[in-house]
């Protein structure tokens, strides 16, 4: 592979040394020296594959479990200084969704049952919180405003990012009971209602007609929002952010999509809509990702005024459009796991040449980009910005999807 990508591999195992502490993963040691569940565990996606690193992810589902609280949450994050919870916004679901994850990964690059078996226990408490945050007992997860990654982003209710990785914390479920020897069913049926239902409610077009079959249940919790969202939006080449009681988002979130194509949501069409339309309107221009399109603007019935909250969420920044090099990473995948194998190796240079920025040096692996002038923002050394180089590399240079595709 070219210079550039070979060094920018180099320099991202570097970045993860530095991220290795004793509690497990931290973010960053600038900005968030924290072991954060979600960053920690996207994070060992490259980890497990970089030579030293196999351990860190073993070590940090250890200290985000012993925090698990009396009803079954797992912390958003954990103090490096203070070794104990740390509340910093105003929610977590998506944390019990990548902390289950993070056990599936455990389990397919160490096949270490004794260490699942010990943690069953928690994983199993840690499902059952997600299944309250169902409050309708429709099927989905039903999240309020700023309760996941998008932490200063008005996604609500039905939000197809954290049901995305409800239907494979499901899976996981399922993959990990065979494993021990238990009972699959149910997790594996679970799992299959959730996409059904994904599919439905935040696809629009012609792509979900297999779904509409004579055997399919009714959802009469969105009846009346289904009257509207059709006949408005008529078809759209993405999923839906969110759908919520009368109410739906109406662009592109990034992440989820991404997400929806690498953990088999989406069917072969839905794939090829999405993908083809990421690059129509230049996702990845001028580093891959901007993470929202169209960005949103005062004004916008979805603009909230805690977006100007540090200057951090107006258009073309942050969750509002900015560009953030772990997602760039996820796109990099999604193009291999699709058979874009050339198109991937050349946001995988693009990707090299966004990680080598810096707001004081070169190679600081920033937390994001201005979506417009792709200058660095954000905290440097950011984990996963390197981690998910590490596995974007990987994915390129095996044609395949190490850990993350091997419970598809």
């Amino acid at each position: 592979m070219d210079s550039l990508i070979q060094t920018a591999l180099k320099k991202a195992q570097a970045v993860l040394d530095s991220e290795c502490s004793p509690i497990g993963l931290i973010a960053s040691p600038e900005g968030y020296p924290h072991v954060w569940a979600r960053d920690s565990v996207i994070t060992a996606l490259g980890a497990l594959l970089s030579p030293g690193h196999e351990n860190c992810l073993r070590v940090s589902l250890h200290t985000l479990g012993g925090q698990q609280s009396e009803l079954g949450a797992i912390p958003n994050n954990v103090s490096l200084a203070t070794g104990r919870l740390d509340h910093t916004n105003a929610g977590s679901v998506d944390s019990n969704l990548w902390f289950i994850l993070g056990h599936a990964f455990q389990q397919r690059a160490f096949r270490d049952t004794s260490f699942l078996r010990q943690h069953w226990p928690t994983l199993e408490k840690a499902l059952l919180w997600l299944r309250y945050q169902d409050s309708n007992g429709c099927g989905l997860l039903e999240v309020h405003e700023a309760a996941d990654w998008a932490d200063l982003l008005a996604n609500r209710f039905n939000v197809l990012y954290d049901n995305v990785l409800w239907y494979a914390a499901l899976r996981a479920m399922a993959e990990m009971a065979g494993a021990l020897g238990l009972e699959t069913g149910r997790w594996s049926a679970m799992a299959d209602d959730v996409r059904h239902k994904i599919r439905i409610v935040l696809w629009v077009g012609k792509e979900n007609e297999e779904e509409w079959g004579p055997a399919c249940p009714g959802h009469t919790e969105w009846a009346h929002t289904l009257s509207q969202v059709d006949p408005v939006l008529v078809k759209r080449p993405f999923f839906l952010p969110y759908v919520a009681f009368r109410d739906f988002g109406d662009y592109c979130d990034v992440f989820g999509n991404l997400l929806a194509i690498l953990l088999g949501v989406a069917n072969p069409a839905q794939e090829k809509r999405i993908l083809d339309y990421l690059h129509q309107v230049g996702i990845a221009n001028p580093y891959p990702v901007r993470v929202l399109h169209p960005v949103i603007h005062p004004g916008n019935k979805d603009w909230r005024e805690y977006y100007r909250n540090n200057n951090l969420n107006l258009p073309e920044q942050y969750h509002n459009g900015g560009i953030w090099p772990f997602v760039g990473g996820f796109y990099v995948a999604a193009l291999v796991k699709t058979g874009r194998i050339d198109e991937a190796r050349r946001q995988l240079q693009k990707l090299a040449e966004a990680n080598r920025l810096g707001i004081e040096q070169e190679w600081e692996f920033n937390e994001w980009c201005h979506g417009r002038s792709g200058q660095p923002m954000g905290y440097p050394h950011q984990a996963w910005s390197a981690g998910m180089y590490v596995f974007a590399y990987h994915c390129v240079a095996g044609g395949r999807l190490p850990i993350l595709g091997e419970g598809q």
